[in-house]
């Protein structure tokens, strides 16, 4: 015999339940804080602090995750001007109440705080586990951050600690991560008994925090990386590459350096002259033809510099790094293959956002900022013209071009200047016409692997071996090879592909210069 379905709930009866259940909790809670008074927590921040719970200060401030280190680093270059040893604690099960501040984890009792955790222990997101126990109060929990491409060091993932105002007043410092539970970022919190006091060590923790920055005078990315990336911002090394191995034409490399190097050189006198110091270059020219290349150059000669790199999707995150930037001048701001997102406003009905952002950005950083932004593009004929349309945004455009005859005899001796050559180079010069620096590159891995097959230990590059790469190279199949490359299908200008009709925008045509290809 089957029984009958009962009706649904009723939506308004929910909801007096709900409001009963939380209503009773909260008697609850009040009734056991009246019973047990204040946690052993709150009797030591306000037995510091000299006043009442109820009239304690917070002036909190919350930053990006990557700021973490920078927090941290802040908070201890405080208490150490301070000779302050004094030691990190924080309220028992805390790291499971994500999204109260420190005052209110401080005002609940201690049953409500240690019962919750009884014998476990928290692990943090960094694999460091920190006691809690039953006890009134807590161990802080720690973490590692990266601090370098291969540097690491500890902060405080949930803590607080006992210190005094710039007045000598006394504060109680705390740090929370919250992207464990919640969104990506790390609260400074300061606990005092007057507003003043909290307000001013908060103001200068964050200067030392500026004073001590870990980004500064580092290579940087906006997206995650194998070098100990620490959620957005990454460190990357910075590159060892000499004037020796930038193959361009003759002047080129020495234009592109006088306009980036050499206004930083001259920089104060330039502003006492009125001029700005921001200044835009874009590297166009084909693909492989060694735009990155002159670029990671570009990145190990500024070594006072910090560099900021953005490529692909990162170039989102521009308003970040220009930010960045500009707080941790001179740097230099990277954006590779910019005309992904800084195709003309004309080519889409609604626009780009993310040009808008660029070329924001752009502007935000005041003329007077040691900041240079580097741009670099296969497709220069499809950029927005506004880039160039004001100094400060691109004062300076280079064309990367295929290396001629003696760029490529340069190119030749540079890659293989470890190796033993035993070989006529000009014959390999003139069998590469129209090719760029990755198709040399991937010739010569490709004639030391011919040696080494021929049993030759340390390789030889023979004119045979050359002249069997040379061959395979420029056969049919490998046609794909050589465009990936930056080549065309017999060495020369890739061929170009036949334009799609496409409509222009309603009431206006499609303007000749941008076209599609299949």
């Amino acid at each position: 015999m089957s029984t009958p379905s009962l009706p649904p709930p009723d939506t308004e009866d929910l909801r007096g339940l709900a409001r009963s259940l939380r209503l009773l909790l909260e008697i609850g809670v009040r009734t056991l804080s009246e019973d047990s008074g204040p946690s052993e927590l709150a009797l030591r921040v306000t037995g510091h602090l000299g006043c009442e719970l109820s009239t304690v200060v917070s002036v909190a401030e919350r930053f990006p995750i990557w700021e973490h280190v920078n927090i941290q680093r802040g908070i201890d270059a405080y208490l150490a001007a301070q000779h302050n040893d004094a030691e990190w604690f924080a309220a028992p099960g805390a790291g499971q109440r994500p999204h109260e501040n420190m005052l209110s984890l401080i005002s609940t009792p201690d049953h409500f705080g240690g019962v919750r955790l009884m014998g476990r222990r928290r692990i943090g997101v960094t694999g460091v586990a920190s006691g809690t126990g039953d006890a009134g109060i807590g161990a802080a929990s720690y973490g590692t951050v990266a601090i370098g491409p291969e540097e690491n060091t500890e902060v405080v993932t949930l803590g607080l600690v006992t210190a005094t105002a710039p007045d000598g007043s006394p504060v109680v410092i705390g740090v929370r991560d919250e992207s464990q539970f919640g969104p990506p970022l790390c609260s400074l919190e300061i606990l005092a008994a007057e507003r003043s006091a909290a307000a001013a060590t908060r103001a200068e923790i964050e200067r030392l925090m500026r004073a001590h920055d870990a980004f500064r005078r580092q290579v940087l990315s906006f997206t995650e990386s194998e070098h100990h990336g620490n959620s957005l911002v990454s460190f990357l090394p910075r590159p060892a590459i000499t004037a020796r191995d930038v193959v361009l034409p003759d002047g080129v490399l020495e234009t592109i350096e006088q306009h980036i190097i050499g206004i930083a050189d001259w920089s104060q006198e330039l502003l006492s002259a009125g001029q700005h110091l921001k200044r835009g270059l874009l590297l166009h020219g084909p693909p492989g033809t060694g735009k990155t290349h002159t670029v990671r150059y570009l990145t190990g000669r500024l070594a006072d510099s910090t560099v900021i790199l953005l490529t692909g999707r990162s170039i989102r995150f521009i308003d970040q790094a220009a930010a960045l930037a500009r707080r941790l001048q001179p740097s230099m701001v990277v954006l590779e293959d910019v005309d992904l997102v800084a195709t003309d406003r004309d080519y889409t009905p609604d626009g780009n956002p993310l040009l808008f952002s660029l070329l924001d950005a752009m502007d935000g950083v005041g003329s007077d900022a040691d900041v240079t932004f580097v741009l670099t593009t296969n497709r220069a004929d499809i950029l927005e013209t506004a880039l160039a349309d004001r100094p400060g945004r691109v004062d300076l455009a280079v064309e990367i071009p295929r290396p001629d005859a003696g760029c490529r005899e340069r190119l030749l001796r540079v890659y293989v200047r470890d190796l033993t050559l035993d070989a006529d180079l000009d014959p390999v010069v003139a069998g590469t016409e129209g090719v760029t620096a990755s198709f040399v590159k991937e010739m010569i891995r490709r004639t030391v692997l011919v040696s080494l097959r021929a049993g030759e230990r340390p390789p030889v590059l023979r004119d045979a071996h050359f002249a069997e790469v040379l061959a395979e190279m420029s056969g049919e199949h490998h046609a794909l090879t050589r465009s990936l490359l930056g080549v065309g299908p017999a060495g020369g200008e890739p061929a170009e592909a036949e334009p799609i009709d496409r409509p222009g925008l309603p009431g206006r045509p499609m303007p000749a210069r941008y076209r599609r290809f299949r």
